[in-house]
């Protein structure tokens, strides 16, 4: 192939070889895909009809909702299919879309997930301005520059990558398309272009995780100062699901792209990618709901509600 304009579709990694271990990787992801989307549906849902959770902190959690929806939708339904027909093919251009959605959820969750934490920020260390700070316009201010932010960051690695020659083959190391196996398909010159995304991607990822990470260290210093054992409670129970989340999001997705090339293989990576592109948007609903008993009363009015139509 001489370039990339010769590519009709591209081969992503299957999860079997056997065709009963891809039936059963079938069930199986087919079970967790709807399970996220039950999971995350509920919480939009609840959200949305529950007056008492229309918060800057619920707010934000619809909004992560979305986009752990989107992420998931986007790489899990279609290795679904191929498990279940024990084909590995995806055209060209659902590639490309591909990696420019999972690009664009998956920043615009990391980017609500550094919103959180200044919503928990404020609501812990500057509890009197919260309702000035976090206001109704603040909030959709914030939430619309994190999905305009990662729209225009996947924009440009997607029509950076795939405007390169891709000419070592279609065979993409992975049950998706993900941005660093595509670029190893390629035999352009690609060191300015790696440099640029690695100048993006270091400013706009470790900024956000010293955003976080200073928040965090701020709100630890002001609950360890409220002096009833009852209130450093209540205030640690707000902040414990969205730090669980930021933990499994950001150390699996840092130790998938930051590993050393050495220890790289194809069933590593596709294990690591799982993690940070699958377990997530699974596990979210689970950790937020399992300590937030606002939350788990509005589900409770909803599946209620739903049992009686």
């Amino acid at each position: 192939m001489s370039n990339s304009s010769s590519i009709t579709q591209f081969l992503l990694l299957a999860f079997a070889d056997t065709r009963e271990l891809q039936l059963l990787y079938f069930w199986l992801l087919l079970v967790i895909y709807l399970a996220a989307l039950l999971g995350n549906g509920l919480i939009v849902s609840a959200v949305a009809c529950d007056h008492h959770l229309h918060t800057p902190m619920y707010f934000f959690l619809f909004n992560l909702a979305l986009l752990d929806l989107g992420s998931i939708s986007t790489t899990l339904p279609k290795s679904i299919a191929n498990s279940l027909w024990g084909t590995r093919e995806i055209s060209y251009s659902g590639c490309a879309t591909q990696l420019f959605f999972f690009l664009f959820l998956m920043v615009g969750e990391y980017f609500i997930l550094t919103v959180m934490a200044y919503d928990r920020y404020v609501a812990i260390c500057k509890p009197l301005h919260y309702g000035t700070l976090l206001g109704s316009r603040a909030c959709v201010h914030m939430a619309a520059v994190a999905w305009g932010s990662a729209f225009l960051n996947s924009l440009l690695h997607t029509g950076n990558t795939f405007s390169l020659q891709l000419c070592q083959g279609n065979v993409v190391d992975q049950f998706f398309c993900e941005l660093p196996q595509i670029l190893r398909l390629s035999c352009s010159d690609t060191y300015l272009r790696e440099a640029v995304i690695v100048v993006v991607s270091v400013f706009v990822d470790f900024g956000c995780f010293i955003f976080i990470a200073l928040s965090y260290v701020q709100i630890f210093r002001a609950v360890l100062r409220i002096p009833s054992e009852q209130g450093r409670h209540k205030a640690f129970s707000t902040c414990l699901p969205h730090l669980a989340v930021v933990s499994l999001f950001i150390s699996t997705a840092m130790f998938s792209y930051l590993k050393p090339a050495s220890v790289s293989s194809p069933t590593l990576d596709m294990v690591l990618a799982v993690l940070y592109s699958v377990l997530p948007p699974a596990m979210n609903p689970i950790i937020y709901s399992m300590r937030n008993q606002d939350l788990k009363d509005a589900l409770k009015k909803l599946t209620r509600w739903m049992q009686f139509q």
